[in-house]
């Protein structure tokens, strides 16, 4: 195993309407192993820009750690600046870009926004991004709360307008030539198993792992597990 002064950073990339407390169980645990960042985007409308300033933010050779929407941020990183990339963990993403009736989706969200309804697009989303048995649980709900009110209405709506115009990124998979890691949660309402297999179909050598009983933010349903295997896994790239 490396010493921590060996190896490369770690950049935590967020998803969408996630802050760094999206991260917070997950953190420390790393910082045991290497210098860690978090990485919040909430000034750009385009996964270009957002992929711009983590570079920018970054030393010449680091790896990351993308959570949904900050996976489409890692395929722009990765096909800008590949060699600087030393390995990737995706949670809860997926390649494709969207399709007609998820665009169709964001449209209606981003009235509802200019209408001054954002609580109620957050309200709407939290089944969606907790397991079932946990939508009840009032504390985990209110860091999921916490963490939209932190993000706000323009910064959501940039969110939007780049997940919107990403590209397919499924024609690039093969190209990725550094160690991916894989994670996805087997109740996660947003993406899908399927969506998972194609990536590491498409990723050489990359590794699939499953969290069971747990939802799309699987940091914070579950970090124990997450934790565990991504010490394991930045501990051996």
């Amino acid at each position: 195993m490396a010493p921590p002064s060996a190896r490369p950073p770690v950049v935590l990339i967020c998803g969408q309407l996630c802050t760094g407390l999206l991260w917070r169980d997950q953190k420390p645990a790393l910082e045991r192993l290497t210098a860690v960042r978090i990485s919040v985007q909430r000034d750009h409308d385009d996964i270009g820009g957002m992929a711009d300033a983590v570079l920018a933010s970054m030393p010449e050779r680091f790896s990351i750690v993308a959570h949904a929407m900050g996976g489409f941020v890692t395929f722009e990183i990765l096909r800008r600046s590949p060699a600087r990339v030393a390995s990737v963990a995706l949670l809860s993403t997926l390649a494709p870009n969207d399709t007609p009736v998820q665009t169709a989706r964001r449209e209606g969200y981003l009235r509802l926004v200019e209408q001054g309804k954002f609580h109620e697009v957050v309200e709407e989303r939290i089944p969606v991004l907790l397991h079932p048995a946990r939508c009840g649980d009032t504390a985990l709900v209110s860091v999921v709360r916490k963490m939209a009110e932190d993000t706000g209405e323009a910064a959501f709506l940039n969110q939007q307008r780049a997940i919107m115009s990403r590209l397919d990124s499924r024609p690039d998979l093969a190209a990725i030539s550094c160690p991916a890691l894989i994670l996805f949660a087997r109740q996660d309402g947003i993406v899908t198993l399927a969506h998972q297999e194609e990536m590491h179909r498409g990723i050489r050598g990359s590794q699939l792992e499953i969290v069971e009983d747990c939802g799309h933010l699987m940091t914070l349903e579950r970090p124990q597990f997450v934790n565990e295997l991504l010490i394991d896994w930045i501990s051996a790239t």
